[in-house]
């Protein structure tokens, strides 16, 4: 069968990079190079059959969460063998003896669980000799494969939480504890599910694989490049098109995406040389496409899988994750796109190629014409699904599938008017494509997404089964989208077609399983670090610990977190990153924010420690992300990640926001109106944020003049720190009033109160504490269903219960402490108000280097 040859191909040493760090980088070929196919594509099956409804119809192959993690695990510890050599010296093209060896025992020590289940259950706690054979060398294994497919670094990391719950007894007395025998450690790690088994390898089998795996094949459909070619006739003829079409292209595969090394590979090789070209240089050029990709991570829906860790960990809905993480991740890619904009402006840079000469007028039509179209084509969508599921009944989900179906049908047959969409972009010769045409060429790879969106926002199902049916519609796409292209050309369907998409789908099913393979052994590490700090009771003395590095201060708190995330960064994968920290400092954070006064939302703590995280693929000396763009663009990986850290400056301020002004995360939002004030206002501060840091605005910036953005830019981030200086923002109430504040509250607002008790160490603490409200009109029912209940005694209020793994309980309520006060909000003038004179401190500013620069924006020569 013959393909379709790219001219533009990643060098074998870029090809081989991405395999190391995302595949593995075995390619044995023959009978061994087949199975380890077939197994992949199994693994891929298994997932798939695990995220649908179809055992519990059939009643058949219906596995209990802890069997489908032992399964998952198993499976992963043989392919991580397979596919990921010893040592970077030993072979690619076979695998050796000893590493069939290592992958059989792994494979049954991983999945020890699934056969022997039923006898487990019969001696918890009390393992046998077997058992301790098995977990000690499933722990021995695991740590190779973790060395192998994810680095030294997290191997030693595990080793040394290891270490510490066996030595816990010769440790300082600020981390010192009991310690652990040999049989304890190795059941609490490998024979329960608080270590290796626990929530994080259950996050891996229930949701992030169906997600890689909806991601895969979405690119092999054809998507990915779609977007590509999209953003190229969007972007193309603008001032910096092709750093333009690098962040919006990287943006749209974020969305789908959770590698940023792939991302740069498969992007760059065509936006990095297109960049040099239009005058960029290597070492920017490779800084875009690196922050472009990485910055792919921090997009809903799938957040490079911590969305979904997210949800167990903070006790939101994923639709509750994803609209808190949303506004964020769009703030950083259109400063990002300002950046790129304002580092053309500098360059003096020209646009890249020829476009359509149209006027502002045309202009502003056509975009207001495509905006209302999307909007009302969207609109109709969702009123003829409301409207059918109202009045069909239990017939609806067949006749919205026959319309689905006739959408698709009709999206295809517009595109087989339009020409196939280029599989490569020519760096040497570039050509815009006609915008329009490009869009209709492949709509209907929207489609699986749309489903995606539909069932998790809409349906409201879960991001397991929302994935499962948009993966099922995309697997009818690959199959059908060649044929049915043919069949509206004119032309007789051949089998071909149709094999070529089974074929494509076969593929894609062994993408997805070898993504996972170091996503699952890294998951399944981080519950070996995870199980330490549960076993030690680390936690608990993080709290003494952080709270004596701060010195009690919040800001050097986060200043320390953020210097901790970023160097495990270095070293540790993005999603093992949040795990660890995540673990240990999220609950420290919001306890001593808690106990200076300052409400943290947990989902911002968690939001703080995953951008973080995130960093250390971008920042010297490692960042494997800088050191794929510098492959490219022939440039040193230094200097490039050096580069990216400062365009990573207006990301990285991003977590410091949110945590004392939570209205960048969407949090007590009230209205329409004030919605869109917090979103103009985080929009203008992130773009004038990246023009003082950049140094240029309209011209290049004074050092005053960047000073008095930088003002303006914390007056609008923070306009809450200026008015809380003139008015107290809190007003106390009587503890006794607590249920008449409680049913007065808005749906979604939080009630806050001040504890006082004593916690485990015998020291008597005050802090507030808050917790988010339903919809229950009863006030005792309110806060029942948050989690907490309370006894009153005349004028005292004590806090009766708190209900494991609620709202409350993860917000720092504390069972039998006594209600001080409940603050509800002061009558003081709204904190908006400081948006007047931030705007016109940028005005100032903007008048100024306008008068410099003349009105086409540009430095006269002279200067």
């Amino acid at each position: 069968m013959e393909e379709k040859k790219n001219p533009v191909e990643p060098s074998a040493e870029l090809q081989q990079l991405v395999a190391d760090a995302d595949t593995g980088g075995r390619a044995a070929a023959g009978a061994v190079g087949k199975l380890i196919l077939f197994v992949a594509v199994g693994w891929s099956c298994f997932q798939l059959w695990y995220a649908s409804p179809m055992p519990f119809v059939l009643g058949w192959g219906i596995l209990n969460d802890t069997e489908a993690r032992s399964l998952h695990l198993g499976i992963a510890l043989f392919l991580g063998f397979l596919c990921y050599p010893a040592f970077k010296r030993s072979t690619r093209a076979s695998v050796p003896w000893y590493d069939w060896v290592l992958a059989v025992v792994a494979a049954f020590a991983g999945s020890y669980f699934l056969w022997f289940y039923a006898d487990l259950a019969t001696r918890p706690g009390i393992p046998n000799m077997q058992d301790i054979v098995v977990a000690c060398t499933g722990l021995v294994l695991l740590l190779e494969a973790t060395r192998r497919a994810v680095g030294t670094p997290m191997t030693v990391l595990a080793v040394v939480f290891l270490g510490y719950i066996m030595l816990g007894q010769y440790m300082p007395e600020v981390l010192s504890h009991k310690g652990a025998s040999l049989e304890r450690m190795l059941s609490h790690q490998w024979l329960t599910t608080e270590g290796v088994y626990g929530v994080a390898l259950g996050v891996s089998s229930s949701f992030i694989f169906i997600y890689v795996l909806f991601g895969s094949l979405l690119d092999r459909a054809g998507a990915g490049n779609y977007m590509m070619q999209v953003s190229m006739a969007l972007l193309g003829h603008m001032r910096g098109g092709p750093a333009k079409v690098a962040v919006v292209s990287s943006g749209l595969n974020g969305l789908i995406s959770g590698s940023s090394v792939s991302n740069v590979v498969s992007g760059g090789i065509f936006t990095i040389p297109l960049m040099k070209k239009a005058g960029y240089g290597g070492v920017k050029a490779g800084a875009i496409e690196t922050m472009s990709s990485v910055n792919g991570q921090i997009m809903p829906p799938v957040m490079g899988a911590a969305a979904f860790l997210m949800v167990e960990y903070v006790g939101l809905t994923y639709a509750e994750v994803c609209k808190h993480a949303f506004l964020p991740a769009t703030l950083s890619y259109i400063s990002l796109f300002y950046i790129v904009h304002l580092e053309a402006l500098k360059l003096g840079l020209e646009p890249f190629a020829p476009g359509r000469i149209r006027g502002a007028r045309e202009r502003l039509v056509g975009w207001g014409l495509g905006l209302s179209g999307t909007i009302a084509v969207l609109c109709a969508i969702y009123f003829v699904a409301e409207a059918a599921k109202n009045l069909l009944g239990e017939s609806a989900p067949w006749v919205l599938g026959f319309l689905l179906a006739a959408l698709y049908v009709w999206c295809l047959r517009v595109a087989a008017r339009c020409p196939d969409l280029p599989q490569h972009i020519d760096v040497k010769n570039p050509v815009l494509p006609e915008t329009w045409p490009t869009v209709k060429a492949g709509m209907h790879f929207l489609i699986p997404f749309g489903m995606l969106i539909w069932c998790l926002m809409i349906e409201e199902l879960s991001p397991a089964l929302s994935a499962f049916w948009a993966t099922m519609t995309l697997l009818v796409l690959m199959v059908t989208q060649r044929p049915l292209t043919e069949f509206f050309r004119g032309r007789p369907i051949a089998v071909r077609e149709i094999v070529d998409g089974l074929r494509e789908v076969f593929l894609g099913f062994n993408d997805g399983a070898r993504n996972m393979i170091g996503i699952a052994i890294a998951t399944g590490t981080a519950g070996i670090i995870v199980g330490g700090i549960t076993l030690t009771g680390l936690g608990l003395r993080m709290t003494e610990f952080v709270e004596f590095v701060s010195m009690g201060n919040v800001l050097v708190m986060l200043l320390f977190t953020a210097f901790v995330c970023l160097v495990l960064g270095l070293g540790v994968p993005t999603t093992a990153n949040y795990i660890l920290v995540a673990t240990l400092m999220a609950p420290v954070i919001v306890e001593l924010g808690a106990q200076s006064g300052l409400v943290i939302p947990l989902i911002g703590v968690h939001l703080f420690v995953f951008y973080y995280g995130i960093m250390g693929d971008i920042t010297p000396p490692v960042g494997l992300a800088s050191f794929a763009a510098a492959a490219i663009s022939g440039e040193d990986p230094i200097q490039t990640g050096i580069q990216g850290s400062v365009y990573a400056l207006r990301t990285v301020i991003l977590p410091f926001v949110w945590i004392f002004n939570p209205q960048l995360l969407l949090i007590d939002v009230h209205g329409w109106f004030e919605l869109v004030l917090v979103v103009v206002s985080a929009t203008a501060a992130s773009l004038i944020f990246a023009a003082a840091t950049i140094g240029w605005f309209q011209a290049k910036s004074r050092w005053w003049e960047s000073g008095l953005l930088l003002l303006a830019v914390f007056m609008l981030f923070r306009p809450n720190f200026f008015m809380d200086k003139l008015y107290a923002p809190w007003e106390a109430k009587p503890a006794k009033q607590l249920y008449a504040i409680t049913k007065e509250l808005a749906e979604g607002q939080n009630l806050v109160i001040v504890l006082q008790g004593t916690n485990i160490e015998g020291d008597d603490i005050t802090k507030t504490v808050s917790v988010q409200l339903g919809k229950e009109e009863e006030a005792r029912k309110r806060l029942a269903a948050s989690g907490v209940t309370f006894t009153v005694l005349g004028d005292e209020v004590r806090v009766a219960t708190v209900k494991f793994g609620s709202r409350a309980r993860r917000g720092g309520f504390e069972q039998g402490w006594v209600v001080k006060e409940v603050k509800v909000r002061s009558q003081a003038p709204s904190e908006h108000w400081v948006f007047i004179p931030a705007f016109a401190v940028i005005g100032f500013v903007f008048f100024l280097q306008r008068r410099r620069s003349g009105p086409s924006g540009a430095i006269p020569a002279a200067a």
